[in-house]
Protein backbone atom coordinates (compact mmCIF):
# COMPACT_ATOMS: atom_id res chain seq x y z
CA UNK A 1 0.00 0.00 0.00
CA UNK A 2 1.62 3.27 -1.00
CA UNK A 3 2.30 5.85 1.62
CA UNK A 4 0.00 8.85 1.68
CA UNK A 5 1.57 12.28 1.48
CA UNK A 6 2.05 13.75 4.93
CA UNK A 7 -0.53 16.44 4.31
CA UNK A 8 -3.13 13.80 3.39
CA UNK A 9 -2.26 11.65 6.41
CA UNK A 10 -2.61 14.65 8.66
CA UNK A 11 -6.00 15.45 7.16
CA UNK A 12 -7.17 11.86 7.73
CA UNK A 13 -5.94 11.93 11.33
CA UNK A 14 -7.70 15.20 11.96
CA UNK A 15 -10.91 13.92 10.35
CA UNK A 16 -10.83 10.75 12.49
CA UNK A 17 -10.17 12.80 15.60
CA UNK A 18 -13.16 14.93 14.79
CA UNK A 19 -15.38 11.91 14.09
CA UNK A 20 -14.51 10.23 17.37
CA UNK A 21 -16.13 12.96 19.56
CA UNK A 22 -19.14 12.92 17.24
CA UNK A 23 -19.53 9.17 17.71
CA UNK A 24 -19.14 9.58 21.48
CA UNK A 25 -21.65 12.43 21.45
CA UNK A 26 -24.07 10.25 19.51
CA UNK A 27 -23.66 7.45 22.01
CA UNK A 28 -24.10 9.84 24.91
CA UNK A 29 -27.18 11.35 23.26
CA UNK A 30 -28.65 7.90 22.68
CA UNK A 31 -27.98 7.01 26.31
CA UNK A 32 -29.59 10.20 27.56
CA UNK A 33 -32.64 9.70 25.34
CA UNK A 34 -33.01 6.11 26.53
CA UNK A 35 -32.57 7.28 30.12
CA UNK A 36 -35.20 9.96 29.61
CA UNK A 37 -37.65 7.43 28.22
CA UNK A 38 -36.91 5.08 31.12
CA UNK A 39 -37.42 7.92 33.60
CA UNK A 40 -40.69 8.83 31.93
CA UNK A 41 -41.81 5.19 32.06
CA UNK A 42 -40.85 5.03 35.73
CA UNK A 43 -42.77 8.26 36.38
CA UNK A 44 -45.80 6.69 34.71
CA UNK A 45 -45.53 3.53 36.80
CA UNK A 46 -47.98 3.81 39.65
CA UNK A 47 -46.73 2.53 43.03
CA UNK A 48 -49.67 0.22 43.67
CA UNK A 49 -47.56 -1.76 46.13
CA UNK A 50 -48.11 1.14 48.55
CA UNK A 51 -51.87 0.58 48.65
CA UNK A 52 -52.94 -1.16 51.85
CA UNK A 53 -56.03 -3.41 51.70
CA UNK A 54 -57.65 -5.94 54.02
CA UNK A 55 -56.24 -9.49 53.78
CA UNK A 56 -57.27 -11.35 50.64
CA UNK A 57 -57.73 -8.22 48.50
CA UNK A 58 -55.51 -7.13 45.61
CA UNK A 59 -55.39 -4.00 43.48
CA UNK A 60 -54.28 -3.65 39.87
CA UNK A 61 -54.22 -1.01 37.16
CA UNK A 62 -57.29 -1.51 34.96
CA UNK A 63 -56.90 1.42 32.55
CA UNK A 64 -55.29 4.81 32.03
CA UNK A 65 -57.85 7.59 31.50
CA UNK A 66 -56.87 11.27 31.84
CA UNK A 67 -58.69 13.01 34.70
CA UNK A 68 -60.95 9.99 35.36
CA UNK A 69 -63.94 11.02 37.50
CA UNK A 70 -67.43 9.48 37.57
CA UNK A 71 -68.04 6.10 35.95
CA UNK A 72 -71.02 4.22 34.49
CA UNK A 73 -71.16 0.84 32.80
CA UNK A 74 -73.20 -0.26 29.80
CA UNK A 75 -73.53 -3.76 28.39
CA UNK A 76 -69.88 -4.01 27.36
CA UNK A 77 -68.53 -0.50 27.77
CA UNK A 78 -67.27 1.55 30.71
CA UNK A 79 -67.95 5.29 30.38
CA UNK A 80 -65.83 7.81 32.25
CA UNK A 81 -66.38 11.54 32.69
CA UNK A 82 -63.28 13.75 32.68
CA UNK A 83 -64.11 17.08 34.25
CA UNK A 84 -61.03 19.18 33.49
CA UNK A 85 -60.43 17.81 29.98
CA UNK A 86 -64.00 18.37 28.82
CA UNK A 87 -64.19 14.81 27.48
CA UNK A 88 -66.09 11.58 28.02
CA UNK A 89 -64.14 8.39 27.41
CA UNK A 90 -65.51 4.99 26.41
CA UNK A 91 -63.59 1.87 27.39
CA UNK A 92 -64.65 -1.13 25.29
CA UNK A 93 -64.42 -4.24 27.46
CA UNK A 94 -63.72 -7.83 26.46
CA UNK A 95 -63.85 -11.07 28.40
CA UNK A 96 -65.60 -11.64 31.69
CA UNK A 97 -64.81 -12.33 35.31
CA UNK A 98 -61.12 -12.31 36.14
CA UNK A 99 -60.25 -12.07 32.42
CA UNK A 100 -62.28 -8.88 31.88
CA UNK A 101 -59.99 -6.28 30.33
CA UNK A 102 -60.05 -3.04 28.37
CA UNK A 103 -59.84 -3.66 24.64
CA UNK A 104 -59.54 -0.01 23.60
CA UNK A 105 -60.20 3.50 24.83
CA UNK A 106 -61.94 6.14 22.72
CA UNK A 107 -63.39 9.62 23.16
CA UNK A 108 -67.15 9.77 22.58
CA UNK A 109 -67.66 13.43 23.52
CA UNK A 110 -65.37 16.42 23.85
CA UNK A 111 -65.33 20.21 24.21
CA UNK A 112 -67.92 19.92 26.97
CA UNK A 113 -68.21 22.06 30.12
CA UNK A 114 -66.93 20.05 33.10
CA UNK A 115 -68.53 16.73 32.06
CA UNK A 116 -68.17 14.83 35.32
CA UNK A 117 -71.28 12.68 35.77
CA UNK A 118 -72.29 9.87 33.43
CA UNK A 119 -75.21 7.44 33.56
CA UNK A 120 -76.36 4.63 31.27
CA UNK A 121 -79.97 3.59 30.66
CA UNK A 122 -81.79 1.72 27.87
CA UNK A 123 -78.80 1.88 25.54
CA UNK A 124 -78.26 5.62 25.99
CA UNK A 125 -75.43 7.49 27.68
CA UNK A 126 -76.38 10.52 29.81
CA UNK A 127 -73.68 13.13 30.43
CA UNK A 128 -73.86 15.99 32.94
CA UNK A 129 -72.31 19.33 32.09
CA UNK A 130 -72.62 22.34 34.41
CA UNK A 131 -75.91 23.63 33.01
CA UNK A 132 -77.01 20.80 30.70
CA UNK A 133 -77.74 17.09 30.63
CA UNK A 134 -77.02 15.46 27.27
CA UNK A 135 -78.08 12.05 25.96
CA UNK A 136 -76.21 9.95 23.38
CA UNK A 137 -78.57 7.31 21.99
CA UNK A 138 -77.42 3.86 20.88
CA UNK A 139 -73.92 4.79 21.97
CA UNK A 140 -72.34 1.34 22.30
CA UNK A 141 -72.87 0.60 18.61
CA UNK A 142 -71.47 3.99 17.62
CA UNK A 143 -68.27 4.40 19.60
CA UNK A 144 -66.25 5.12 16.45
CA UNK A 145 -68.77 7.68 15.18
CA UNK A 146 -70.73 8.97 18.19
CA UNK A 147 -74.17 10.43 17.46
CA UNK A 148 -75.05 14.06 17.99
CA UNK A 149 -76.36 14.44 21.53
CA UNK A 150 -79.96 15.11 22.49
CA UNK A 151 -80.42 17.85 25.10
CA UNK A 152 -82.36 16.45 28.04
CA UNK A 153 -82.31 19.80 29.86
CA UNK A 154 -80.38 23.05 29.58
CA UNK A 155 -82.07 24.81 32.48
CA UNK A 156 -79.56 24.06 35.24
CA UNK A 157 -77.61 26.92 36.88
CA UNK A 158 -74.50 28.11 35.05
CA UNK A 159 -72.25 28.79 38.07
CA UNK A 160 -69.11 26.64 38.00
CA UNK A 161 -68.47 26.79 41.76
CA UNK A 162 -69.72 23.32 42.78
CA UNK A 163 -71.28 23.22 39.33
CA UNK A 164 -69.90 19.84 38.18
CA UNK A 165 -72.37 17.01 38.73
CA UNK A 166 -72.64 13.33 39.56
CA UNK A 167 -75.81 11.81 38.09
CA UNK A 168 -77.57 8.45 38.46
CA UNK A 169 -80.91 6.80 37.82
CA UNK A 170 -82.91 5.83 40.87
CA UNK A 171 -85.06 2.73 41.37
CA UNK A 172 -88.08 4.90 40.50
CA UNK A 173 -86.68 5.36 36.98
CA UNK A 174 -85.98 9.07 37.47
CA UNK A 175 -82.64 10.78 36.83
CA UNK A 176 -81.22 12.35 40.00
CA UNK A 177 -79.16 15.51 39.51
CA UNK A 178 -77.48 17.54 42.29
CA UNK A 179 -76.95 21.30 42.18
CA UNK A 180 -74.36 22.50 44.68
CA UNK A 181 -74.24 25.79 46.50
CA UNK A 182 -72.40 28.28 44.22
CA UNK A 183 -70.08 29.33 47.06
CA UNK A 184 -68.24 28.18 50.14
CA UNK A 185 -71.26 29.18 52.22
CA UNK A 186 -74.14 31.40 51.14
CA UNK A 187 -77.91 31.69 51.25
CA UNK A 188 -79.42 31.31 47.79
CA UNK A 189 -82.74 30.23 46.27
CA UNK A 190 -83.46 26.86 47.99
CA UNK A 191 -85.47 25.69 45.00
CA UNK A 192 -82.48 26.13 42.68
CA UNK A 193 -79.28 25.65 44.67
CA UNK A 194 -77.85 23.34 47.36
CA UNK A 195 -80.17 20.47 46.51
CA UNK A 196 -80.70 17.14 44.80
CA UNK A 197 -83.44 17.13 42.18
CA UNK A 198 -84.97 14.39 40.09
CA UNK A 199 -86.54 14.37 36.65
CA UNK A 200 -87.94 12.00 34.05
CA UNK A 201 -85.37 10.59 31.56
CA UNK A 202 -86.56 13.13 28.99
CA UNK A 203 -86.03 16.06 31.39
CA UNK A 204 -89.71 16.61 32.24
CA UNK A 205 -91.29 16.48 35.71
CA UNK A 206 -88.31 18.09 37.42
CA UNK A 207 -88.73 18.44 41.19
CA UNK A 208 -86.56 19.00 44.27
CA UNK A 209 -85.97 15.81 46.22
CA UNK A 210 -83.68 17.08 49.03
CA UNK A 211 -82.56 20.55 50.19
CA UNK A 212 -79.74 21.89 52.32
CA UNK A 213 -77.13 19.84 50.43
CA UNK A 214 -73.96 21.90 49.97
CA UNK A 215 -72.20 19.75 47.37
CA UNK A 216 -73.03 16.11 46.76
CA UNK A 217 -70.84 14.33 44.21
CA UNK A 218 -71.99 10.79 44.91
CA UNK A 219 -75.14 8.87 45.82
CA UNK A 220 -76.72 5.44 45.61
CA UNK A 221 -79.80 3.55 46.76
CA UNK A 222 -79.83 0.76 49.32
CA UNK A 223 -80.25 -2.53 47.43
CA UNK A 224 -83.05 -3.70 49.73
CA UNK A 225 -84.86 -0.61 51.04
CA UNK A 226 -84.34 1.40 47.80
CA UNK A 227 -83.69 4.50 49.94
CA UNK A 228 -81.24 7.20 48.89
CA UNK A 229 -77.89 7.68 50.62
CA UNK A 230 -75.47 10.43 49.55
CA UNK A 231 -72.17 12.09 50.42
CA UNK A 232 -71.96 15.84 51.05
CA UNK A 233 -68.86 18.03 51.29
CA UNK A 234 -68.75 20.31 54.34
CA UNK A 235 -67.87 24.00 54.15
CA UNK A 236 -64.30 25.30 54.34
CA UNK A 237 -62.50 27.91 56.48
CA UNK A 238 -63.66 26.74 59.92
CA UNK A 239 -60.32 25.17 60.82
CA UNK A 240 -58.74 21.76 60.42
CA UNK A 241 -61.41 19.74 62.17
CA UNK A 242 -64.69 21.49 61.38
CA UNK A 243 -66.96 20.59 59.85
CA UNK A 244 -67.00 16.90 58.96
CA UNK A 245 -68.02 15.75 55.52
CA UNK A 246 -71.30 13.89 55.71
CA UNK A 247 -72.95 10.63 54.71
CA UNK A 248 -76.67 11.35 54.58
CA UNK A 249 -79.77 9.18 54.38
CA UNK A 250 -82.90 10.42 52.59
CA UNK A 251 -85.63 7.77 52.82
CA UNK A 252 -88.24 10.19 51.44
CA UNK A 253 -88.53 13.41 49.49
CA UNK A 254 -88.73 16.82 51.15
CA UNK A 255 -85.98 16.51 53.77
CA UNK A 256 -83.56 19.38 54.56
CA UNK A 257 -79.96 18.64 55.58
CA UNK A 258 -78.97 21.99 57.04
CA UNK A 259 -76.84 24.00 54.59
CA UNK A 260 -76.08 26.89 54.97
CA UNK A 261 -77.44 27.20 58.52
CA UNK A 262 -76.04 24.11 60.20
CA UNK A 263 -73.07 21.86 59.48
CA UNK A 264 -72.53 18.19 60.45
CA UNK A 265 -75.87 18.25 62.26
CA UNK A 266 -74.66 20.12 65.35
CA UNK A 267 -72.52 23.12 64.32
CA UNK A 268 -74.31 26.41 63.54
CA UNK A 269 -72.72 28.41 60.76
CA UNK A 270 -70.99 31.58 62.09
CA UNK A 271 -72.82 33.77 59.59
CA UNK A 272 -76.15 32.04 58.93
CA UNK A 273 -76.62 29.87 62.02
CA UNK A 274 -78.66 32.51 63.82
CA UNK A 275 -81.44 32.27 61.27
CA UNK A 276 -82.40 28.64 61.87
CA UNK A 277 -81.55 26.04 64.52
CA UNK A 278 -79.76 22.74 63.89
CA UNK A 279 -82.70 20.89 65.43
CA UNK A 280 -84.82 21.87 62.42
CA UNK A 281 -82.75 19.75 60.05
CA UNK A 282 -81.90 16.12 59.40
CA UNK A 283 -78.45 15.30 60.87
CA UNK A 284 -75.98 13.15 58.93
CA UNK A 285 -76.27 9.40 59.18
CA UNK A 286 -72.52 9.40 59.72
CA UNK A 287 -69.90 12.10 60.15
CA UNK A 288 -66.96 11.45 57.87
CA UNK A 289 -63.50 12.99 58.18
CA UNK A 290 -63.23 16.80 58.13
CA UNK A 291 -62.45 18.02 54.60
CA UNK A 292 -61.79 14.51 53.23
CA UNK A 293 -63.81 15.46 50.09
CA UNK A 294 -66.08 12.43 50.04
CA UNK A 295 -67.15 12.03 46.40
CA UNK A 296 -68.42 8.88 44.66
CA UNK A 297 -70.13 6.22 46.78
CA UNK A 298 -71.81 2.89 46.01
CA UNK A 299 -73.45 0.06 47.86
CA UNK A 300 -71.70 -3.24 47.30
CA UNK A 301 -74.16 -5.72 45.77
CA UNK A 302 -71.83 -8.45 44.51
CA UNK A 303 -70.72 -11.84 45.74
CA UNK A 304 -66.98 -11.77 45.06
CA UNK A 305 -66.16 -9.97 48.31
CA UNK A 306 -66.87 -11.76 51.62
CA UNK A 307 -70.51 -11.65 52.83
CA UNK A 308 -69.66 -9.01 55.46
CA UNK A 309 -69.27 -6.47 52.63
CA UNK A 310 -72.70 -7.06 51.11
CA UNK A 311 -74.96 -3.97 51.15
CA UNK A 312 -72.21 -1.83 52.73
CA UNK A 313 -71.09 1.56 51.41
CA UNK A 314 -67.76 2.25 49.69
CA UNK A 315 -66.76 5.93 49.47
CA UNK A 316 -64.05 7.55 47.35
CA UNK A 317 -62.35 10.25 49.44
CA UNK A 318 -60.67 12.69 47.08
CA UNK A 319 -58.58 14.25 49.83
CA UNK A 320 -58.38 17.49 51.79
CA UNK A 321 -57.03 20.84 50.67
CA UNK A 322 -58.38 23.13 53.42
CA UNK A 323 -56.34 21.55 56.20
CA UNK A 324 -52.84 21.99 57.63
CA UNK A 325 -52.33 18.20 57.57
CA UNK A 326 -53.81 16.24 54.70
CA UNK A 327 -56.34 13.45 55.20
CA UNK A 328 -58.53 11.40 52.91
CA UNK A 329 -56.98 10.26 49.60
CA UNK A 330 -58.41 6.78 50.14
CA UNK A 331 -61.43 4.51 49.76
CA UNK A 332 -63.38 4.13 52.99
CA UNK A 333 -66.22 1.84 54.00
CA UNK A 334 -69.28 2.63 56.11
CA UNK A 335 -71.05 -0.38 57.58
CA UNK A 336 -74.78 -0.39 58.18
CA UNK A 337 -76.87 -2.34 60.67
CA UNK A 338 -80.63 -2.01 60.78
CA UNK A 339 -80.55 1.07 58.57
CA UNK A 340 -77.98 2.82 60.79
CA UNK A 341 -74.38 3.66 59.93
CA UNK A 342 -72.47 1.98 62.75
CA UNK A 343 -68.82 2.23 61.64
CA UNK A 344 -66.52 4.16 59.32
CA UNK A 345 -63.00 3.06 58.47
CA UNK A 346 -60.37 2.86 55.73
CA UNK A 347 -60.67 0.11 53.14
CA UNK A 348 -57.93 1.06 50.66
CA UNK A 349 -55.26 3.64 51.49
CA UNK A 350 -51.74 4.57 50.48
CA UNK A 351 -52.31 7.20 47.80
CA UNK A 352 -51.20 9.71 50.44
CA UNK A 353 -47.57 9.37 51.55
CA UNK A 354 -46.83 11.81 54.33
CA UNK A 355 -48.01 15.12 52.93
CA UNK A 356 -47.58 14.09 49.31
CA UNK A 357 -50.38 12.43 47.32
CA UNK A 358 -49.68 10.48 44.14
CA UNK A 359 -53.36 9.66 43.58
CA UNK A 360 -56.85 10.92 44.46
CA UNK A 361 -59.83 8.51 44.37
CA UNK A 362 -62.87 10.12 42.74
CA UNK A 363 -65.46 7.38 42.21
CA UNK A 364 -66.13 3.71 42.84
CA UNK A 365 -68.11 1.28 40.68
CA UNK A 366 -68.84 -2.42 40.94
CA UNK A 367 -68.20 -4.61 37.89
CA UNK A 368 -70.54 -7.50 37.02
CA UNK A 369 -68.12 -10.04 38.52
CA UNK A 370 -68.20 -8.25 41.89
CA UNK A 371 -64.79 -6.60 41.67
CA UNK A 372 -64.58 -2.87 42.45
CA UNK A 373 -63.29 -0.13 40.19
CA UNK A 374 -61.76 3.05 41.62
CA UNK A 375 -61.19 6.11 39.42
CA UNK A 376 -58.31 8.49 40.11
CA UNK A 377 -58.36 11.87 38.38
CA UNK A 378 -54.95 12.88 39.70
CA UNK A 379 -53.01 9.86 38.41
CA UNK A 380 -55.27 9.50 35.38
CA UNK A 381 -56.03 5.90 36.24
CA UNK A 382 -58.74 3.38 36.99
CA UNK A 383 -57.88 0.59 39.41
CA UNK A 384 -59.56 -2.74 39.98
CA UNK A 385 -59.83 -4.27 43.47
CA UNK A 386 -60.49 -8.00 43.68
CA UNK A 387 -60.85 -10.56 46.43
CA UNK A 388 -59.24 -13.97 46.25
CA UNK A 389 -59.63 -16.37 49.15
Amino acid sequence: MPLQPRSNRLQLELTGAMRMPLRIAALVTAFLVAHAYAAAALAQRLPLERIRLPPGFTIELFARVPNARAMAIGKQTLFVGSRSSGKVHALRLRGEGASLAVERVSVVAENLHMPTGVAFRDGSLYVAEVSRILRFDGIEAKLDAPPAPVTVTDKLPTETHHGWKFIAFGPDGDLYVPVGGPCNVCERDPDRYALIQRMAPDGSRSEVFARGVRNSVGFDWHPETKELWFTDNGRDMLGDDLPADELNHAPRAGMHFGFPYCHQGDTPDPEYGGKRKCAEFTPPARKLGPHVAALGMRFYRGEQFPPAYRNQIFIAEHGSWNRSKKIGYRVSIVRLEGGRAVSYQAFAEGWLQGESAWGRPADVLELPDGSLLVSDDHAGAIYRIRYSN
